[in-house]
């Protein structure tokens, strides 16, 4: 249990206490230099050299009376982990005398090799020179050692010798400044004028907790992040008695210790309960801003394996991790707000505000319309695959749900071409004793992949181990592009009634962009046909979903608006092919290991026993029951055995295969079959065997450890 928790001492005397925040800043600097940061912060005035040092110096500082001796310029590159390259505090002056020293140099750029991270032919392999670049907007931190070794991460963006961006966070920077610039014409333009408008996220992180003493014997958790065999418990997750039940003492006291690592980080950690499956749980924290709330999921997860580490626990944060029971996601919640204090995305209580409300709202929806396949593939990947589609997650088809409420109001506006009041609906529960409630102005809708929430959007689409940094992008951008669109048409009727165009505005975007609204059951088959009569984009897999950016109009979306230019938009489709085909080489090449050296093994040696035992048993006339398990298990070997050379034939076709798209594709569609075919089998014959010669932990010893 967490000793400051136990100690009583308030969360707010150590909150945020390993974060170079305001408070450290006016610590550590003088006022002047602190208000002259804050102006680069808060209005994008430019950062000199000589500012910079003073600030390095401050960190520096701060940084060594928290314990800490290296610095890091912390990064996000195209994969959805961080990066981090450690330098001492330490330096030699001329005189050859021991100093420590950080400067502006130190903190505003730093080098990394750039060729040794996915880059999708931007960099070859003798091109090594990259760098990584402060970001101001993202507080620096301390991460430490469980054996306190303490390291200043200073978030930073990652780029190529050329300029291209080689990272997460370069073109979500690009795309918060591409929708505040048009969010704030827009605003203008119909009189709501603002000086900042940002986009507010809330990542909701699901994961597993599973004991460390099992993940070490399963070989496919530790090299794939999922188990590649496993047959179903006789209980599963079919009573729900697991969601949201009393959470078990082991589990709370990790909790306890990772909001408490957390809360020193910053990071207001804020709802913790029990998911549906078994073993499955989920942490919420508090909105911040797109960028901020992007670096901090980041360090949740890392921080998520750390704390149970020292629990005696395994996080897992596959999409997948155990086949049969609900896979885990991230969904990333996303506003939309300005610096005094207005969520465009509230519908607010007269007309007009009814009106600004519908204007972004359809922005969106708009924006979700015209790129659907855009924001498919922004959480497309071989994990996620395994949890896309199922009756657990959102299916492969986008549509938005916004509530019967908001739909009745839409469909008004649409026969009326006028606006409607905003009538609030009242809970009732038949006892007196109880408080009144207002009912939100939707429902929540768990099979849809995009729903309106209220306030916000909740795009339910997100596996568990991504980053929130490409989803946001795609918002970021498509939103802009609607909004910029909706400018150039009021820009155009100028002079014009403006209260009759934008009643209009909002009249012809609904009427255009209605298709995607779907408030129903998203895993109906019937909601399949009618998404198809509707025209809307079915991609069932990463491999279809990475098209988007082959795309003319998505590629003009990024190139026009700075986003991606070309070169970067090509890398990373390259690097999302390599890593899909990467991924289920890897699973496969475990799988074929495991069922070489450990499965099949087992069996057979378990088969020659049960012959021993027959053998015996002949002498009395019995052992018919053990004859026929010996020929079940005779055909099942030879199935399995015959898996194995499929599964393997398979696996090294599609990696001699040089063309990425058609590599994937065969993972796809021959690589993957094989290999869940070979599982198949091999769960077959765990429910035949003696669970003591089966070669690792089975699902029931794991998922339901007391």
């Amino acid at each position: 249990m967490s000793k400051l928790l136990t100690d009583e001492k308030r969360i707010t005397d150590f909150f945020a206490c390993d974060v170079f925040d305001d408070k450290a800043m006016k610590e550590y600097m003088s006022a002047e230099d602190y208000a002259a940061f804050k102006e680069v912060t808060q209005n994008g005035s430019e950062l000199n050299r000589q500012l910079a040092d003073k600030v390095a110096d401050a960190m520096k500082e701060w940084a060594m009376s928290k314990g800490a001796t290296h610095y890091t310029h912390w990064f996000q590159p195209l994969t959805d982990a961080t990066a981090e390259k450690h330098d001492a505090f330490i330096s030699i002056d001329k005189g050859g005398k021991v100093i420590l020293e950080f400067t502006g140099k130190n903190l505003m750029r730093g080098e990394a090799d750039a060729s040794s991270f996915p880059s999708g032919g931007i960099r070859a392999t003798f091109e090594a020179r990259g760098y990584t670049i402060w970001d101001v907007m993202s507080p620096a931190f301390i991460k430490k050692s469980q054996g306190g070794a303490g390291v200043l991460c200073i978030p930073t963006a990652f780029c190529s010798f050329g300029g291209e961006a080689l990272d997460k966070k370069t073109p979500l920077l690009r795309s918060m400044a591409y929708l505040e610039r048009e969010a704030k014409r827009f605003l203008a333009l119909i009189g709501k004028p603002a000086n900042r408008v940002y986009p507010n996220v809330g990542g909701e992180q699901e994961y597993f907790l599973i004991s460390k003493e099992d993940y070490l014997k399963r070989e496919d958790l530790k090299l794939t992040g999922r188990t590649l065999f496993g047959a179903a418990p006789p209980k599963g997750q079919e009573k729900n008695d697991q969601y949201y039940a009393k959470i078990k003492e082991n589990v709370l006291d990790y909790m306890a210790d990772l909001n408490e690592a957390l809360w020193k980080l910053g990071i207001t950690a804020k709802t913790q309960h029990n998911e549906v499956a078994p073993s499955q749980h989920e942490l919420a924290p508090i909105f911040a801003t797109a960028n901020i709330a992007t670096d901090q999921n980041q360090i949740i997860m890392e921080t998520m394996k750390k704390v149970a580490d020292s629990h005696g626990l395994k996080c897992l944060l596959h999409e997948k991790p155990f086949a049969g029971v609900n896979g885990s996601g991230k969904h990333n919640n996303w506003s939309l707000c300005t610096d005094d204090g207005r969520n465009l995305l509230s519908m607010g209580k007269d007309e007009e505000s009814h009106r600004t409300f519908f204007l972004f709202f359809l922005a969106v929806i708009a924006g979700v319309d015209d790129f659907q396949d855009l924001l498919r593939m922004s959480c497309a990947s071989a994990g996620n695959d395994r949890r896309i589609g199922g009756h657990e997650a959102p299916p492969a088809i986008i549509s938005v749900y916004v509530g019967d409420k908001i739909e009745a109001m839409l469909n008004d506006i649409e026969h009326n071409v006028g606006e409607v009041d905003n009538i609030k609906e009242y809970l009732e529960m038949g006892v007196s004793t109880m408080p009144k409630l207002k009912k939100d102005d939707s429902d929540r809708n768990r099979t849809s992949p995009f729903a309106f929430t209220g306030n916000k959007f909740e795009f339910r689409m997100v596996g568990s181990q991504q980053t929130l940094s490409t989803p946001n992008v795609i918002l970021n951008t498509i939103t802009a592009y609607t909004l910029s669109r909706f400018s150039d048409i009021i820009e155009s009727k100028k002079g014009e009634n403006l209260d009759k165009v934008l009643s209009q505005l909002i009249y012809d975007e609904y009427v255009a962009h209605k298709r995607i609204i779907f408030n129903g059951n998203n895993y109906s088959e019937e909601w399949t046909k009618e998404a198809a009569k509707r025209g809307l984009y079915n991609l069932s897999n990463a491999v279809d979903a990475f098209e988007a950016l082959k795309r003319k109009e998505v590629r003009d979306l990024f190139i026009s608006n700075g986003i991606f230019n070309e070169v970067e938009i090509d890398a990373r489709y390259r690097i999302y092919l390599t890593d899909y085909s990467q991924t289920i080489n890897i699973e496969a090449q475990t799988a074929l290991s495991i069922a070489k050296t450990r499965i099949l093994p087992s069996v057979m040696k378990y088969q020659g026993e049960t012959a021993i035992q027959l053998e015996s048993l002949n002498k009395f006339g019995l052992g018919k029951t053990h004859l026929e398990k010996i020929e079940i298990l005779d055909k099942a070997i030879s199935e399995f055995n015959n898996a194995i050379n499929e599964l393997e034939a398979a696996t090294n076709k599609a990696r001699a295969i040089s063309d990425l798209k058609q590599r994937a594709i065969a993972c796809r569609d021959e690589v993957n079959p094989k290999l869940d075919n070979l599982r198949k089998i091999a769960d077959d014959m765990q429910l035949i065997c003696d669970k003591a010669i089966w070669p690792y932990p089975n699902y029931q010893d794991i998922l339901f450890r007391d």
